[in-house]
């Protein structure tokens, strides 16, 4: 009975804040951990087929969305966060949809430095652990850290627990290493087509996690993510399991996807652009796999999977096309960059730069993102948020010769910045926090929908 009350409250704080129009995803979950701390844990049983637990530092929220289209696809309910809150609170707020008795599938995003507690408490089935790259140091510390508190919660999940891996990505490889082959399904890139000139400088994880000499790279694909070997231990990647074999990217389109798996090959054409949702569909494709969705479901669901808001997400604003795209550390904006390449002509960019605390204290990672290489495809570049200033002398010394513009003022810059165009598309680069600012604005002017839980 105490339970039912406790859930009846945070019910009420989810109704009353999406009645002032603040979403309703994570004040009731703090209401209801604030009344039962272990509101996750009680609430866990509720899910009849149990839980699927996604992280990484980039893609979470547009992975679980694509995994929750091929999920629904195949007659699987969900209890999901589907909004992207994904500490603690976004998570209690999911589980009050959860039955007794039910038959769901908790499908949850969890930030990654989250991971731990959250899965202590979730217990879950299956993870997929896609990536980790340096984000908010001021916040998270260094990856060696993390990973070491992601290897440490694997090891206290129950011995059933599957882990759906990137075998690209040296730190989450390495989680599966010396663990039972049933319990583990790599996934990763095989078209050297993809392969850059050489490791960025943003590239994060170069050293062996054994014996700590660097890494050689046969091929790297996205910073540190690809084919390496130690030349001191003879440490290498995994081979996957679940194989992008050919890969064509499209610019904004979208790319077409060659996938081999345990269960056969499949021909994707993704809608979402670049190789970051490439991974992003690979993870998707190897847990459904690795849940036994049948492919036929698992091409359905991806091909009819939609960006999540801000994430390569096209409106029309004021009769234009504006393309939204949140970067928030080296590696993203390098792959969002790298995407833009690819499109015809000059490109016309907003970028709003915010220091919040959950953007990171210190911006200083947008000196390692590669503008140089977009630099002489830029006719115009408007700079907002609160960090504008520094983001305008990013572009300078990046070698803009086109207009810099500088307003913190989010809307009024928007604004400026569609109005100045020729027609052409507005591609939008918020972080974090001037994302969900720039999401309010547009869903007060009816332009997107609001996000509730």
């Amino acid at each position: 009975m105490m339970l039912a009350v406790k859930l009846a409250a945070a019910r009420a704080a989810r109704v009353a804040s999406r009645a002032l129009r603040r979403g309703g995803t994570v004040v009731p979950g703090r209401v209801l951990l604030r009344l039962e701390p272990r509101a996750i844990a009680t609430l866990a049983p509720r899910l009849g087929r149990g839980s699927v637990v996604i992280s990484a530092t980039n893609g979470k929220t547009t992975t679980a969305a694509m995994l929750a289209s091929v999920l629904e696809g195949a007659g699987v309910g969900l209890v999901h966060n589907r909004t992207g809150s994904n500490m603690d609170g976004g998570v209690a707020t999911a589980m009050l949809d959860a039955r007794p008795g039910g038959d769901e599938l908790g499908l949850f995003e969890v930030d990654e430095a989250w991971l731990p507690a959250v899965a202590r408490d979730l217990r879950p089935h299956t993870f997929l652990l896609s990536n980790l790259f340096r984000d908010q140091l001021d916040r998270y510390g260094e990856l060696a850290v993390l990973a070491e508190r992601w290897s440490e919660m694997v090891d206290e999940q129950s011995g059933d627990a599957r882990l759906v891996l990137n075998a690209d990505d040296p730190l989450v490889a390495d989680l599966g290493r010396g663990r039972p082959p049933a319990q583990v399904l790599y996934f990763g890139v095989a078209d050297d087509s993809l392969a850059l000139p050489e490791l960025q400088h943003a590239a994060d994880s170069k050293r062996c996690g054994r014996c700590g000499h660097a890494y050689a790279y046969e091929a790297a694909y996205l910073a540190h993510l690809g084919r390496y070997a130690c030349p001191n231990c003879g440490q290498r990647r995994p081979e996957p399991e679940v194989v992008a074999e050919r890969v064509v990217l499209r610019g904004m389109s979208g790319s077409q996807v060659h996938v081999r798996t345990p269960a056969g090959a499949v021909e994707l054409e993704l809608p979402l652009p670049g190789l970051y949702n490439v991974y992003n569909a690979l993870g998707a494709t190897a847990t459904a796999v690795a849940l036994e969705v049948p492919l036929e479901r698992i091409k359905a669901g991806l091909e009819g999977a939609r960006a999540a808001f801000g994430r390569v997400e096209t409106l029309q604003i004021a009769g234009r096309a504006v393309s939204i795209m949140l970067v928030k550390n080296p590696a993203g904006a390098n792959e969002v960059l790298r995407t833009l390449a690819l499109e015809d002509g000059e490109l016309e960019l907003w970028i709003a730069l915010n220091d919040g605390v959950a953007d990171g204290r210190d911006v200083s990672w947008m000196w390692d993102a590669d503008f140089e290489g977009v630099a002489a495809r830029i006719g115009r570049v408007t700079c907002s948020g609160t960090r504008a200033e520094e983001m305008a002398l990013r572009m300078k010394y990046a070698g803009v010769t086109a207009p810099i513009v500088v307003d913190r003022d989010l809307g009024r810059s928007l604004d400026a910045a569609v109005a100045a165009g020729d027609g052409r598309a507005l591609y939008a680069l918020p972080t974090y926090t001037a994302l969900l600012e720039l999401r309010d604005l547009l869903a007060d002017r009816g332009v997107a929908p609001r996000w509730s839980a």
